[in-house]
């Protein structure tokens, strides 16, 4: 009688045969065949991506996108009246400066070898058509003057180029008398904001408002001044997004309603390009995306066309999500800010907008001193 063999007898996995039916060498597969077991696929493995990712070292030398403070720009909020910085609510780490702790943050930040700062005023009074924004002693201005004199030509001074810190309705430009924002009368003052800014020594005037034709109109208003040396950063891409939230706090907004009407719907994909385009022709020496961490795919279709460097802002509720789910210890924090801004850079940011960015700078110096004594 023929006795059944036991299952274990067998290899797991058969030996490959020729066409004619006979086994092939191990030696020509690559494949060892132990007894039961069958290990080694070595000419099928040849190409092991793992092995880039052995070690620290091989991850650093061959890493796509890398931070660097350079890269970074500080958002700052100077608030008219302080005499000491106070701490906003929904953006844990950062405050109202005053005119004093504006000197000195910015001296941090060129210290720290950050590309720039962005600022924004809060004034103490506004009115229908935003005057502060125009005043010479008004808050935006004087600060613009402190940054640049703090910064010593070490980082780049840029402004917020906008009217709705300034206005009492909270809008970003002159309403009509139907309550409508007025495009063409808005531009009027961003002209006048612009040289406002210039006259204060700003590097790069930030148009956030959103107005068709806006960049052309402060284009030509700068140079017709003798101000062809200050550079316009347009806010191209600004979607009107629910993640501005924390930010209307820090400017002490007092919207009612909301952009839509002109701000992007954030639905549109394609019309951002279109917005570039524009501004670019119109003269724009950046264009920038805003948000960033939700209009990745935005950006990187940005990024990709762009003749000129290509700007994203990490926004005050992408940073206060990320600081609220790490203070409940439901992410870690340090990698989990890190990866955020890498992930704007990867989709194609040559700078990134973020209120991490002094703090990044300090990680990223500690790495280097930490790289710098392993590798002696």
């Amino acid at each position: 009688m023929t006795s059944t063999p036991r299952p274990d007898a067998f290899p797991t996995d058969p030996a490959p045969l020729t066409p004619a039916g006979r086994p092939v060498p191990a030696a020509a597969t690559g494949t060892t065949h132990t007894g039961t077991v069958h290990t080694g696929t070595a000419r099928a493995m040849r190409t092991r991506p793992r092995r880039r990712r052995a070690t620290p070292a091989l991850r650093r030398l061959v890493s796509e996108v890398r931070l660097h403070p350079a890269e970074l720009v500080l958002p700052l909020f100077v608030k008219e009246g302080l005499t000491e910085p106070t701490p906003l609510r929904s953006m844990p780490g950062v405050v109202h400066h005053s005119r004093e702790s504006l000197r000195a943050v910015v001296e941090e930040a060129a210290a720290a070898g950050l590309g720039g700062v962005m600022l924004f005023g809060v004034p103490a009074h506004r009115d229908a058509t935003g005057t502060g924004a125009t005043d010479p002693d008004g808050i935006l201005n004087l600060a613009i003057a402190d940054a640049v004199e703090a910064a010593a030509g070490r980082l780049v001074v840029m402004a917020d180029l906008c009217l709705d810190e300034f206005t009492d309705h909270g809008h970003c430009g002159v309403l009509d008398a139907r309550g409508a924002v007025d495009n063409d009368a808005t531009l009027v003052r961003y002209a006048a904001m612009a040289l406002a800014q210039a006259r204060a020594g700003a590097h790069v005037v930030g148009l956030s408002g959103m107005m068709d034709g806006q960049v052309g109109v402060v284009r030509d208003a700068l140079d017709d001044a003798g101000f062809t040396g200050v550079s316009v950063l347009a806010y191209a891409a600004k979607y009107a997004s629910a993640f501005y939230g924390p930010f209307r706090e820090a400017v002490e907004s007092t919207l009612v309603g909301d952009r839509r009407t002109y701000q992007m719907d954030p639905a549109n994909r394609r019309e951002a390009g279109l917005e570039v385009a524009i501004d670019v022709e119109e003269g724009a020496d950046i264009v920038m995306v805003k948000p960033a961490m939700s209009y990745l795919d935005v950006l990187a279709d940005v990024a990709a066309t762009s003749p000129v460097p290509v700007a994203a802002y990490q926004v005050s509720g992408e940073y206060a999500m990320i600081e609220a789910a790490a203070a409940q210890g439901w992410i870690d924090r340090r990698p989990a800010i890190l990866e955020s801004v890498l992930s704007i850079r990867r989709a194609g940011a040559d700078h990134v907008l973020t209120y991490w960015a002094l703090e990044i700078a300090g990680w990223l110096r500690e790495d280097l001193t930490t790289s710098d004594r392993t590798n002696r």
